[in-house]
């Protein structure tokens, strides 16, 4: 049997988001019997704006393309996909936040903090990756948790500033976890986060730096 058959991970994002870092999940994740839904920004949401030219029809985009639903998985086989309005913490055992610019939209959206509030209360799994703990930051700010505050904490380092000001410990590695938070820095800590991610679902998580994926090194002749 799969590490995670039967469980459900939901993975938010929005207009911009970093494309590998919800694909990969999506593929991951679900490879190990996960099903997955994605999350989405209802297209009408206040300031949820594209970089691009928009129109009414325009499907939710990455930075580089890619679009939700995706255009080379058959949605309802690995993944589902909804709106993030109406989402509630007893349907899912996980939150993956993804990167890129969509942070920026999901953390200035009430529904989606009240939702990531509610499952840090409820002891499920909230992770973030890269720019991904923005929302984080915002839902202790907003929502009286402590996600981020307190904690050790991992984060692209552009909002290192960002987490220590929101009173995070940060910590230079792959993947942290404190508490039922994991952490990760960048798209090259996917595996790691990834797997770090499986092993909190499957009861074998360690707390603290999570790196149990020996990086490539380059063969010189």
């Amino acid at each position: 049997m799969a590490a995670l058959t039967g469980k459900r991970i939901v993975v938010i994002t929005a207009h911009e988001f970093e494309d590998v870092e919800v694909l990969y999940p999506v593929l991951r994740l679900s490879e190990e019997g996960a099903f997955i839904t994605v999350a989405t920004l209802p297209k009408d949401a206040f300031a949820h704006f594209h970089a691009r030219t928009l129109h009414p029809t325009k499907p939710i985009t990455g930075r580089f393309g890619s679009t939700v639903p995706f255009i080379a998985l058959a949605e309802g086989l690995r993944y589902e996909h909804v709106e993030t309005t109406g989402l509630r913490a007893a349907d899912y055992d996980a939150v993956v936040v993804p990167g890129g610019f969509a942070p920026d939209f999901l953390r200035v959206d009430e529904p989606t903090m009240r939702f990531v509030a509610e499952m840090h209360k409820a002891g499920k799994w909230v992770t973030a990756i890269c720019h991904g703990p923005q929302l984080l930051i915002s839902t202790d700010a907003t929502q009286g948790t402590d996600i981020v505050r307190g904690r050790k904490v991992a984060g692209v380092e552009m909002i290192r500033d960002d987490l220590r000001n929101a009173g995070g410990d940060v910590t230079d590695a792959a993947a942290v976890v404190d508490g039922n938070v994991i952490t990760s820095r960048c798209p090259d800590d996917l595996p790691e986060y990834c797997l770090a991610i499986i092993d909190a679902l499957n009861g074998s998580l360690q707390p603290g730096v999570y790196a149990t994926t020996a990086r490539p090194t380059r063969q010189t002749a």
